[in-house]
């Protein structure tokens, strides 16, 4: 598999929908404040309730801990698939790339948000660790969070989107197994602790996770949820704003990165295209960045509340949205490329992919619809934490900032979907 066929992403286009992209962002924007408006009316007082969740039946919580030990087998067995390839031609039929990029960066997501955080329970290096170190490893520093996680988030979106031959059995070789003796040799002092926040693809799969309508509550048991409750759980830690930034910041890239005008510059710029790339994928997460700080520092002053503080407890609102531009940008790659990866790995050179759901008309509709929900999602979360965080008299307008951000990231997003 090359480069061309692993890194295309999208078939929609601004001509496959009935609205022009001009009615489609003023319509988005508009449900949006019209969201907030019956929010602010209808919604006075928290509603939304982490230790909630109806018990699953006990067969089925029995069924899940006795699968723990299985899946980390499973997931040993997965990493030996994948070095089997290693030992295959570099060649457009090695389906390794599809393996790393495609079936499991891609299809993480999905996976998590029906199953909950499946790579905690898969995680090969989690299994190595737990069976080395039994003793539970030294105590994780106060101040560490999810930076470990952030920063290896950021180096595999800039292995994915920016690394020269990417696709190669060499580059994405290397970087795993740099990334794999950091995370082995964390979890050799910290113990399996560490991969809770310290292993970029489990922090993910965790976000990712709370939105599943099955999940744990933090009492431990195992429980059928509203998914709003599962994702209200998860609260403030030093870095964790990073996390949610680079995965929002690297999809909003990705999409940039395959408009005609990004395309134009980095041709005509002179400087190499890895150059152009890194600085352009560190400026739209810094612009993520900054507009995010930049509305939870007002939000906190017009409730009364630390800049600090309100970005932390706010985090867990942008998380549907990074997930709906995820589903939005990569959804056709993982049904094409997924199924050609898949017929691969059995030998079959001569599949032929089946398109047939894969429509242009289809994908854009999907792209627009799972993008405003993220951002519905996103603004309902808001607004039930802020009438925690918030006195009663500052809870709707210290929300104005946050409204404004959703505003402005959904105009961002619907500009790249439709700026090829």
């Amino acid at each position: 598999m090359g480069p061309a066929d692993v890194l295309a992403h999208g078939v929609g286009g601004r001509q496959d929908l009935p609205l022009t992209p001009a009615q489609l962002t003023v319509g988005a924007a508009l449900a949006l404040v019209v969201s907030f408006v019956v929010l602010g009316v209808a919604w006075r007082e928290p509603r939304i309730d982490p230790d909630a969740g109806r018990p699953v039946p006990a067969w089925l919580s029995r069924a899940a801990g006795a699968l723990a030990w299985p899946l980390r087998v499973a997931g040993v067995l997965l990493v030996v698939v994948l070095l089997v390839q290693f030992t295959k031609p570099d060649d457009e039929n090695n389906p390794a790339a599809g393996l790393v990029y495609v079936l499991f960066w891609v299809g993480l997501v999905p996976l998590s948000l029906l199953l909950g955080p499946v790579w905690r329970r898969l995680n090969p290096l989690r299994a190595i660790v737990a069976v080395i170190r039994r003793d539970g490893g030294r105590p994780l520093p106060a101040g560490l969070g999810y930076w470990p996680a952030a920063a290896g988030l950021f180096a595999f979106v800039w292995l994915e989107l920016v690394a020269p031959d990417r696709a190669t059995l060499p580059v994405f070789g290397a970087w795993l197994a740099v990334y794999a003796a950091a995370m082995l040799a964390g979890g050799l002092v910290y113990g399996t602790a560490w991969f809770d926040r310290g292993d970029a693809f489990e922090a993910l799969s965790d976000l990712v996770g709370r939105l599943a309508i099955v999940g744990r509550r933090r009492d431990g048991a195992l429980v059928w949820r509203n998914p709003l409750d599962g994702i209200a759980g998860l609260n403030a830690a030093p870095g964790l704003v990073a996390v949610v930034v680079v995965l929002l910041g690297a999809t909003f890239y990705d999409a940039m990165s395959g408009a005609l005008f990004w395309l134009r510059f980095t041709q005509e710029n002179g400087l190499p295209a890895p150059v152009t790339g890194t600085l352009g994928l560190l400026a739209v997460t810094g612009a993520v960045a900054a507009a995010y700080r930049t509305a939870t520092r007002a939000a906190g002053r017009r409730g009364r509340t630390s800049a600090d503080r309100a970005a932390g407890e706010l985090a867990h609102s942008i998380v549907p949205i990074a997930v709906g531009y995820v589903v939005a940008h990569y959804w056709s790659l993982f049904v094409l490329e997924g199924q050609r990866t898949v017929a691969l790995l059995f030998g079959a050179e001569d599949f032929k992919v089946y398109s047939g759901i894969i429509t242009p008309t289809g994908v854009a509709n999907l792209q627009v619809t799972v993008i405003v929900l993220g951002h519905l999602v996103g603004t309902v979360l808001a607004h039930d934490r802020a009438l925690r965080m918030f006195p009663r008299a500052q809870a709707v307008t210290g929300q104005l900032p946050l409204l404004g951000l959703m505003v402005v990231y959904t105009v961002a997003g619907l500009f790249l979907l439709f700026a090829g």
